[in-house]
């Protein structure tokens, strides 16, 4: 059975997200494609799209 999006971002241990300023995040989302943002804050392509994604839906 595969793993849904919750259970791979727990099963890892190792968070690149620590660093990330949210709101800094937020307004720059809207300026920047997914691959600056990335650049940006040192994380992957995956992280960025899993990030928009669990801050949509708040």
């Amino acid at each position: 059975m595969r793993a849904g999006s919750k259970q791979t971002g727990t099963g890892n241990g190792h968070h690149q997200l620590i660093g990330v300023d949210f709101h800094d995040f937020i307004q720059r989302e809207q300026q920047l494609t997914n691959y600056e943002l990335a650049e940006e804050y040192g994380i992957t392509l995956g992280d960025v799209k899993d990030l928009k994604k669990k801050l949509s839906r708040n």
